[in-house]
């Protein structure tokens, strides 16, 4: 067997890092990039070779942006060619021309936006276009001092390598191709010490050790399932599917939710379940997508790529989403939510992620916590490695599922009991009905369903909001 260890003249093992994170999406970048510039020597273990895709709406919210600009990644607009330095970048999804199909910065709705230009990179945002009940409500993202005012749209085959590559930058050491198949114990203490794994062209078996092991690993959580962390049933589930198009629609500043799935007429023909969304990507394309959560009844027994195909047909036709403008296949993923699986950490090892259930059940976000979680594993495990004693630095990982619980906790239990009124179709009709045509309530669902306020002189909204999840028993 291969191996990257190496034993000393006393007998013991010295560690490979001193700390491996394994999985190189937002939530182990983020992680690997706040670790290696603490001065650690940090291993990132991907299992594909970017640029990779994976399954996802693209869109960030200014929560996520936040952490964006924590990682030093320059977020602004496209500037001219003359005062833009030299990168690598590629194509859009589906290679699709930068200049769009219409080339005109032209919105969904005939006008022109702000959008930035594709080969930035990102495609600014100014809010939420809510569409149901007949109505279409744009809500700018509030102005806060906490976050910025912006989102963003990247395709994740280009947005993960970003991270990953500045997460290298700062000094972590990449493994591409490198598939992580299970944990190394310490036989004495049954502490994970490391991890086996296969890498490179011909698969060779590997060893790597180091004393903290963080888990990034995506809702296949494989490293958690090796310590027997199971998926919690009572936890809400989602699954999306989406696909990318040709559209005219790539320059939309509004990245837009829909909360009824019409298959033909609205209100004249059959109500689809589950809730759409149409993201812009700025470089030709829209990224078309719904959702289903498990509290709806038509979870688990729908053919999800037929309904996202029912739902499209019933589009205005030049909007683009149609077969003859796809540019790729429809994916689809599982959304783990609220926590779906616990404990956080055990035995040397942290979750974070959605390999930690992380996703918003509000409104199906998860990079944003991805990076969040990884950046405040980070914290947790250059305090824990700073301990001079192996007690010590038990002790102070062990903080770290307090701390994620001290920071989403009475939010995400909020965000449980939504997901189980909306998914009475009664119940969700009725909030469409009533709550789309007064503007103020649907700002105060803005904030809630991105949890965007301010922690400290916020406005009456943020003091509800933050009263509410300080009052809510933590997940």
């Amino acid at each position: 067997m291969t191996t990257e260890t190496t034993t000393r003249s006393d007998g013991a093992t010295r560690a490979d890092a001193d700390v491996i994170v394994v999985g190189a999406g937002p939530a182990g970048s983020a992680a690997a990039y706040h670790l290696a510039n603490t001065g650690l020597d940090v291993l990132l273990l991907e299992k594909a070779s970017f640029p990779r895709d994976k399954v996802c709406g693209d869109g960030l919210t200014p929560r996520a942006v936040a952490s964006l600009v924590r990682m030093g990644i320059d977020t602004g607009p496209a500037r001219p060619p003359a005062a833009r330095p030299a990168a690598s970048g590629g194509t859009g999804a589906g290679g699709a021309p930068a200049d769009g199909t219409k080339g005109d910065g032209t919105k969904g709705d005939g006008t022109k936006g702000d959008a930035a230009e594709a080969d930035s990179g990102w495609a600014r945002n100014k809010g939420l276009r809510i569409v149901g009940g007949g109505l279409r409500l744009e809500l700018p993202w509030p102005e806060l001092a906490s976050f910025p005012d912006y989102g963003l749209v990247r395709p994740r085959s280009d947005f993960d390598e970003l991270l990953a590559r500045t997460a290298q930058k700062a000094g972590a050491r990449l493994h591409e191709g490198t598939t992580v198949a299970g944990v190394v114990r310490e036989e004495r203490t049954g502490q994970v010490v490391g991890v086996t794994a296969r890498s490179g062209a011909d698969r060779e078996p590997v060893t790597y050790r180091a004393p903290v092991v963080v888990a990034a690993d995506g809702n296949s959580a494989r490293l958690a399932l090796s310590l027997d962390i199971r998926r919690r049933d009572d936890r809400p589930l989602g699954v999306a599917v989406r696909r990318y198009y040709r559209s005219p629609r790539t320059h939309d500043d509004y990245l837009e939710s829909h909360l009824e799935l019409w298959e033909g007429r609205p209100n004249a023909s059959r109500l689809l379940p589950g809730y759409g969304w149409i993201f812009g990507m700025g470089d030709g394309t829209s990224n078309v997508g719904l959702g289903i959560l498990n509290t709806t009844p038509a979870f688990g027994n729908t053919d999800y790529r037929d309904l996202l195909r029912r739902w499209l047909s019933a589009l205005p036709p030049e909007w683009g989403y149609t077969e003859d403008n796809a540019t790729g296949p429809v994916r689809g993923s599982a959304l783990p939510m609220g926590f779906n699986r616990t404990p956080h950490y055990a035995d040397g090892v942290l979750l974070v992620g959605d390999a930690a259930g992380m996703v918003n059940p509000f409104n199906g976000e998860g990079i944003a916590y991805a990076m969040e979680s990884g950046e405040l594993a980070a914290e947790v495990v250059a305090q824990a490695l700073a301990r001079t004693s192996d007690a010590a630095r038990e002790k102070a990982l062990r903080q770290y599922p307090e701390a994620v619980r001290a920071r989403y906790g009475g939010y995400y239990t909020l965000g449980r009991v939504f997901v189980n009124l909306i998914g009475n179709p009664t119940v969700m009709r009725l909030a469409t009905k009533y709550g789309l045509p007064h503007p103020v309530l649907m700002r105060f669902m803005l904030k809630i369903m991105a949890n965007l306020t301010d922690p400290r002189g916020g406005d009456a909204h943020d003091r509800v909001i933050n009263a509410l999840c300080r009052l809510a028993p933590s997940a």
